[in-house]
């Protein structure tokens, strides 16, 4: 798995992504505690996420043409300088001890903006800087990386933070991890996107040239569907009820939200290892989707968490399965899509499968509040891993990868 460092501007990309993903792990405890200290509320969390996943979405589609325009380094550059500002204003505010929660909406969704830019050029920009036979590799690092920082160390760090110093100081540290992982990118070579004809079309069309290749192949088109709807059940309970659930029922010190997402990093680190070591199955889509299935069946356990080590153990299988599936999903993309599209199909990727998030983050907080937290996480556990486990019976998911499919994507 070690053998992708070889090369050096990936070597200097993994760096950039540790020290951001610190920082966002930081972030994750920071925005969580931040907003429950003003709103103990599922619904005031839900909101602000709302509010930072609506701008992703808007954006998404415009970002992936400029990530196949441009230099996807430069795309990565300036993603970083807006989000780095934006955090970095929410820690001022905090400071300050003036932050409010429609400070808060505003200033997340221009960090959205920022996100939806680094989506698609951070994943295209791979098959660029490594091997077409190191991609598995590549992609096992970058998720091995990921839990490492966003959810062992960065959340450990943060939950510390805030627990000693401050909100205030978790977003400030957040804020510069943001323009060290901006040097780092800056350090790697230049990769200028050329053109055979001197008049380039438009954004629009180049969309539209996007979405037409995710039309033409089922496996994508079905899998992004799909996905819409898995996260619509899944992204809020998670992400909103996991702080609530920890804070009203286990603990009140920042640490322990801290622990439990720790677990989660662990879990995921050590599935990253797994898959980075043994590589895929030829049927990968049926593997992608079994273990996500499980992922799920895993948030349901959180219902009946009481207990700190409970919680952690949830989060072990719960983020370690997602991670699973996103190397073999990110693979898969970089496999068969060809490389001058790949900016745009991450684009539509992203665009179509969190469609429905914004709706799963506003309806996660009524829910809760009527039926309980909970009995909310246990209902979406259940029916996402239900749905998940059905879409293995499909014909294009049970299809095992094509030589030539992956030949063709490598050598466009």
């Amino acid at each position: 798995m070690l053998r992708a460092f070889a090369h050096r501007d990936f070597l200097l990309y993994w760096i950039g992504s540790i020290v951001s993903l610190m920082g966002d792990g930081i972030y994750t405890v920071a925005l969580a505690w931040q907003v429950y200290h003003l709103s103990n509320r599922p619904s005031a969390l839900a909101y602000v996420f709302a509010a930072w996943t609506l701008p992703q979405l808007a954006s998404l589609l415009f970002a992936g043409a400029l990530t196949d325009r441009f230099d996807r380094r430069r795309v990565l550059i300036v993603a970083n300088a807006i989000s780095g500002v934006a955090v970095g204003a929410v820690a001022v505010l905090a400071l300050a001890g003036v932050l409010r929660l429609w400070q808060l909406w505003f200033l997340v969704a221009i960090h959205g903006v920022g996100v939806a830019l680094f989506i698609p050029a951070a994943g295209a920009l791979v098959p660029q800087i490594v091997p077409a036979d190191l991609l598995v590799e590549a992609n096992a690092l970058r998720q091995f990386v990921r839990p490492l920082t966003l959810r062992l160390l960065g959340p450990a760090v943060g939950g510390v933070l805030v627990a000693l110093l401050g909100s205030g100081e978790a977003f400030l540290v957040d804020a510069l991890s943001f323009f060290v992982a901006l040097a780092a990118i800056a350090l790697i070579r230049a990769r200028p996107k050329r053109r055979e004809s001197a008049e380039p079309p438009s954004v629009a069309r180049e969309v539209v040239e996007g979405i037409r290749f995710v039309g033409s192949q089922s496996w994508l088109w079905i899998s992004l569907a799909a996905t819409a709807v898995w996260l619509l059940v899944y992204v809020g309970p998670l992400e909103v009820l996991l702080p609530f659930l920890v804070r009203n029922k286990i603990s009140h010190d920042a640490r322990d939200l801290g622990f439990v997402f720790a677990a989660g990093g662990v879990g995921a680190m050590l599935f990253a290892y797994l898959v980075g070591q043994r590589g895929l199955p030829r049927r990968a889509l049926v593997f992608m989707y079994g273990v996500w299935a499980l992922s799920m069946f895993a948030l349901a356990t959180l219902a009946f968490a009481t207990t700190l080590w409970a919680a952690m153990l949830s989060s072990f299988f719960i983020f370690g399965l997602l991670s699973t599936g996103e190397i073999v999903w990110q693979t898969m993309l970089q496999r068969r899509v060809p490389n001058q599209l790949l900016g745009r199909v991450a684009s539509v990727d992203w665009f179509v499968s969190a469609g429905l998030v914004p709706i799963s983050f506003v309806l996660t907080g009524p829910i809760a509040g009527s039926v309980g937290a909970s009995r909310t996480v246990l209902v979406a556990g259940i029916v996402g891993g239900l749905l998940l486990t059905a879409l293995i019976a499909l014909r294009p998911i049970r299809a095992p990868e094509r030589a030539d499919e992956t030949a063709q994507a490598a050598a466009a």
